[in-house]
């Protein structure tokens, strides 16, 4: 694909060696390609040189404040974000390509994002289409909510596309735990200055989560890797809330 778009794709990196090199090919025929990397320890960097020359270092503040960051170094009208554990697949490039030639009068788009898990690729549940707003013009568009789930917030108008992100979330079952173990504490430490513990939520939450992922949303046709993602999603909601939990009994200790 010789022909260049005038796009800024903004990826941020932090020891991606096994998945950056998949997400580079996908945006390579963007102008511009812009990498912020935390320093990672591994090849991530020397890949990353070998798309663009746009590689900077910078300390890790956070997943909102990175990635506004690196848009920010952007210098198209038009940015594409991705991480590096997504690529985009072929018709998603040509639609792409085909909508930045005429927006109309839309700001921002969605695009459907496609997870593999356990082998397989997943198409209900909470996981699909879990509609991603990607591309957008850089001054319409900021990073915004709380980490480490932060989303892109447009002011105008937005329009849907129809082709996939695909999603290479969780390397395997171990990794999904890691993240859960790490999230759930993020989430304990920034709810815990604002409010406090419900047990109301710690008991259904957990169970509503279950129910709305693998019953409602029929995450039961992915097979056992949907029933998986159900459980594990509603013990990612009990572990946030036994956290949240262990930090107020902490505080009431420290009382006099």
């Amino acid at each position: 694909m010789n022909q260049k778009f005038p796009i800024s794709a903004c990826i941020i990196t932090c020891n991606e060696e096994s998945r950056i090199r998949d997400c580079l090919e996908s945006v390579k025929w963007a102008d511009e390609i812009i990498v912020v990397d935390s320093f990672s320890t591994d090849k991530t960097v020397d890949i990353c040189r070998e798309y663009t020359e746009r590689v900077y270092q910078r300390a890790w503040p956070g997943n909102i404040d990175q990635k506004n960051y690196t848009m920010g170094l952007a210098k198209h009208e038009w940015v594409l974000c991705l991480d590096a554990d997504e690529r985009l697949s072929s018709e998603l490039v040509l639609e792409i390509q085909k909508t930045i030639r005429n927006p109309e009068d839309s700001v921002g788009f969605f695009f459907p994002r496609c997870t593999f898990y356990l082998n397989r690729w997943i198409y209900h549940g909470d996981w699909y289409p879990d509609y991603q707003l990607r591309l957008f013009k850089k001054g319409c568009g900021q990073w915004q909510g709380t980490n480490p789930h932060g989303r892109v917030i447009v002011s105008g108008k937005t329009r849907y596309l129809r082709y996939d992100i695909y999603h290479f979330s969780y390397k395997n079952f171990s990794h999904q735990l890691r993240t859960i173990d790490n999230y759930s504490t993020i989430f304990a430490d920034v709810t815990e200055r604002g409010k406090g513990f419900s047990l109301f939520q710690l008991i259904f939450r957990p169970l509503y989560k279950f129910i709305k992922i693998y019953v409602i949303k029929r995450g039961f046709l992915d097979g056992l890797p949907g029933f998986i993602i159900a459980i594990s999603s509603a013990f990612y909601v009990f572990a946030k809330y036994v956290k949240l939990w262990e930090r107020v009994q902490n505080n009431e200790t420290k009382k006099p």
